[in-house]
């Protein structure tokens, strides 16, 4: 990637709405902003390097997805059995579960959108029915009854116009879209549109941060999986510098351990921590 591509933009423009800032769980100095579609490969493809970048350098930032992307994503309907890329649902409707979750904390709502994405796209799930996205709530420990109610609420349709206003505000084009900033002097934030390598992003961060601090000290792997619950082999292969090979007799080993159990997709290999 030339350096040409990244662009720099003025923070000051960031405006969110009341019920944003009623939720901002940190006070950090970095805040990175992702423009993703939910149910969009590339989007979904960041995820091994925000885990690793989290993980590494997480004491000093705040992650706040941004639900951008087409007004359709594809899905599956009541026809019978079909794959993904057969039928199409609208889109404002997972932005709205998104930012319900949201509502209950940023990490509340950073868990629904994972277990969204497994639901989708591993289980072939239809995540616009109601009763789908209500499961994915429980096994993020949402308050359910809170999530029902929010809904459809003001606050988080209000949220979710907020994403679309930034999306034009900031000029993003493409999803994936990273933009850091850092809150605590004048200096323009930096726009990383499309997916790079972690690299990059990490050299960003520490020029955001105007130091390179040292990283800190990884899990083990068992304490990873349990933190996240479902992980893939490029998770693993990514935060922990291994080759996928190597990522793989590791997980291997805990599931002949019983820690974890193997699960099929076309798009990687996924082991979900086994909660005895």
């Amino acid at each position: 990637m030339g350096w040409n591509n990244l662009k720099t933009y003025d923070s000051n423009v960031i405006n969110t709405s009341e019920k944003h800032n009623l939720y901002h769980v940190a006070k950090k100095p970095i805040e990175i902003y992702v423009f993703i579609d939910p149910l969009c490969l590339e989007s979904w493809a960041l995820e091994p390097y925000f885990k690793k970048l989290s993980i590494e350098y997480g004491r000093f930032f705040t992650v706040r997805p941004i639900i951008s992307g087409s007004l359709d994503v594809l899905t599956k309907n009541n026809d019978g059995p079909q794959t993904n890329e057969q039928k199409r649902i609208s889109f404002p409707w997972i932005g709205l579960a998104i930012k319900a979750a949201e509502l209950q904390g940023i990490n509340a709502g950073r868990t629904f959108l994972r277990k969204l994405q497994v639901y989708f796209f591993l289980k072939n799930k239809n995540i616009a029915d109601k009763s789908v996205l209500i499961q994915c709530a429980e096994e993020s420990d949402l308050d359910v009854h809170e999530f029902e109610k929010d809904l459809f609420s003001h606050y988080a349709k209000k949220a979710f116009q907020c994403d679309l206003k930034l999306k034009k505000e900031m000029d993003v084009t493409e999803t994936p879209t990273v933009v850091i900033f850092n809150h605590l002097n004048e200096e323009h934030g930096i726009k990383i549109p499309g997916r790079h390598t972690y690299d990059i992003y990490k050299h960003v961060l520490h020029e955001v941060l105007q130091y390179e601090p040292l990283p800190a000290v990884k899990p083990p792997i068992r304490d990873f999986l349990s933190f996240y619950d479902v992980v893939s082999t490029k998770d693993v292969s990514t935060v922990y510098d291994l080759t996928i090979d190597e990522a793989n007799r590791r997980l291997k080993k805990l599931q002949i351990m019983q820690i974890t159990n193997r699960l099929t997709s076309k798009h990687d290999s996924f082991w979900k921590y086994n909660r005895k």
